[in-house]
């Protein structure tokens, strides 16, 4: 059972943290120009994040914010019936969190971590400040909402009118972009939470893939022998994905570049 929302995970010792971590994983925080980067690192935790942790719950007060470097976190809506699924992923692209800096409280979302790893968390009484002095990091975020919105509309145009087995393959390919090795440890109970649809459907759907030699799936890992062959096989949701995101970090650079200019003309 998934902990409660906003629960004190694990955090590393100030000492200790660039040892393990660097901020420059996550592509947001990297984007800061390097004095407001610094002036932030101050207020920012780094947390050891497991699978299944929950960072918060729907309609709850949000206590942090997060910004993943090496874990993986899933935003999922659930239905009065019980029924969940993906609305969008976040990685080291992002922030979880992202209604704190809008001036909300609370989400309709929940937010589990679908892969351990880490992220700096930024508290809640701190992010008024954060906003205040660094007018960097409020380009960014707006950027980062125009990726958000463009991911869960592209996700649920795939879910309402592409094949499971296209779905599963796009859902893989963005788990990939955001760790490091071709293997993903996910079940197909998860990737089916994930996409709102039956088990059934993605173990057809995975089996498609091994006896196609694309994937190797053995006790709860997903190993990608083929990627080309899981894109050939994906809709085109992925590729719109993939763009939406390449053009958010041109936008960063843009953001953080122009920046640098105001101040230095302030």
């Amino acid at each position: 059972m998934a902990p409660a929302s906003n629960a004190n995970f694990a955090t590393i010792p100030r000492d200790q943290r660039f040892a393990l971590q660097t901020l420059q994983q996550n592509r947001l925080l990297a984007s800061l120009p390097a004095a407001e980067l610094q002036q932030l690192s101050h207020r920012l935790e780094l947390v050891e994040l497991q699978r299944t942790d929950a960072l918060h719950s729907p309609n709850q007060p949000l206590q942090f914010a997060y910004f993943p470097t090496t874990a993986i976190v899933s935003l999922q809506y659930t239905c009065n019936s019980g029924e969940t699924a993906e609305i969008a992923g976040v990685g080291h692209e992002g922030v979880v969190g992202l209604a704190l800096f809008m001036g909300a409280g609370s989400t309709t979302t929940s937010a589990l971590v679908q892969a351990n790893g880490h992220a700096f968390r930024l508290h809640n009484r701190h992010i008024q400040g954060a906003m205040e002095r660094s007018p960097a990091l409020r380009a960014l975020l707006l950027h980062y909402v125009q990726l958000l919105l463009a991911q869960i509309a592209q996700t649920s145009v795939c879910n309402r009118h592409h094949r499971v087995e296209q779905q599963v393959c796009r859902w893989l390919l963005s788990m990939l972009d955001r760790v490091t090795s071709g293997t993903l440890a996910v079940t197909h109970e998860i990737i089916a939470t994930a996409l709102g649809v039956r088990r059934e459907g993605v173990t057809e759907a995975a089996g498609n893939l091994q006896r196609a030699g694309v994937i190797r799936y053995q006790r709860g890992q997903v190993e990608v022998l083929q990627r080309d062959g899981l894109e050939a096989r994906a809709c085109e949701c992925y590729a719109a994905i993939r763009r939406a995101v390449q053009n958010q970090y041109s936008a960063q650079m843009a953001a953080s570049a122009d920046s640098v200019q105001v101040g230095r003309h302030a």
